[in-house]
């Protein structure tokens, strides 16, 4: 059942911040999330960062108890800290559960736009490249590798979806549940794509609403030749098998379609 067949209470709501070596960046963006939405929860899932990001988190949640800090036992990768806080989120009873860069790349203050959408939708994505959308002091480059991705993806799977490596993302707890958790494996902007890739799957809605996206200004970027490679190995897999299943399909129905043609021959021909 999607979103709009349903009204959903949206009372809980949980922000999922991954951290590794963030910090020059953990305290300003967990309190600017909680500054701009003080019903809100923040849980910073920490991969045992060596530069004492976990500890500031620790201190930061010591002084609120709306700050919740997950300390895990080494660097992992993003997908593995949001499964590991979409399972914390879940056991803990929150209505949605969002997905956002602890560098200040997504903009807290833009997160009642997403929320306010999920009134509407089983999951939503701020998108950066829909009406209204921008991207700031990004790489050339880096942006062509997104634009790009997008549209080898939308290709690939036949999805509308603008932005759908873009990780400023929420979530109902529902459609969490039913997309299936354990066995997604991958990671960094592909992480992003399974998930947006599963709800669609699934018959569920996904929105997306114009966000600011900005460039970090402290600290290193976390993405790699090896993210990008994953994610077009993926796409072009799950495309290929969605194509497959296309093509399955149509071949199903044009032999349907000859054989009533064929039945309705032989019948008019019985009688003359």
């Amino acid at each position: 059942m999607s979103a709009t067949d349903t009204e959903v209470r949206l009372d809980k709501v949980l922000v999922i911040i991954p951290t590794y070596n963030e910090v020059e960046n953990v305290e300003t963006i967990v309190a600017r999330t909680r500054r701009a939405n003080p019903n809100v929860d923040v849980l910073v899932a920490d991969d045992n960062s060596p530069d004492g990001t976990g500890e500031i988190a620790d201190r930061i949640a010591s002084a609120d108890d709306h700050v919740h800090v997950m300390h895990r036992k080494g660097k992992e990768g993003l997908g593995a800290a949001y499964l590991a806080g979409f399972h914390w989120g879940l056991d803990h009873g929150y209505d949605a559960l969002v997905e956002m860069d602890a560098d200040g790349s997504h903009q807290p203050e833009q997160l009642p736009l997403l929320l306010k959408a999920l009134k509407q939708a089983d999951m939503v994505k701020g998108s950066r490249y829909v009406k209204g959308g921008s991207v700031v002091n990004w790489p050339k480059y880096r942006e062509l590798i997104s634009r790009g991705g997008g549209l080898w993806t939308r290709m690939c799977l036949g999805i509308g979806v603008k932005d759908p490596t873009g990780g400023f993302n929420a979530f109902r707890a529902n459609t969490l549940r039913a997309i299936g958790l354990d066995d997604v494996a991958s990671a960094g902007y592909c992480f992003q794509l399974d998930l947006t890739w599963r709800t669609l799957k699934k018959g569920m809605t996904v929105a997306e609403v114009p966000i600011e996206f900005i460039e970090r200004e402290y600290g290193s970027s976390k993405m790699s030749k090896n993210i990008v490679v994953e994610a077009l190995l993926r796409t072009t897999m799950w495309g290929f098998d969605y194509r497959s299943h296309q093509l399955k399909d149509l071949s199903h129905v044009a032999l349907d379609r000859a054989e009533k043609i064929a039945g309705d021959i032989k019948e008019r021909r019985s009688r003359h």
